[in-house]
């Protein structure tokens, strides 16, 4: 599963070189992880039927990370 996930990261980071057309590319890292964590987080809520204590677990993140997160998502 997590090579799946690996290759899709890959694949969408290449094709964002090949569609960038001569220009610079700029705060890659910030982007790939605005665009994963808030689905991540919203299929994982989902997973835990909203329990953000089990989420979090399910996360490997306390609690209250999980609540800055969501906030920052606006999923809260």
């Amino acid at each position: 599963m997590s090579t799946d996930i690996a290759d899709c990261v890959r694949r969408n980071l290449n094709r964002y070189f090949r569609d960038l057309d001569g220009e610079a590319p700029h705060a890659i890292y910030d982007m790939v992880l605005a665009c994963v964590e808030k689905p991540m987080l919203e299929v994982v809520l989902k997973q835990a039927q909203g329990n953000q204590t089990v989420a979090a677990e399910m996360l490997g993140i306390s609690r209250s990370t999980l609540r800055r997160k969501l906030a920052d998502h606006n999923l809260s």
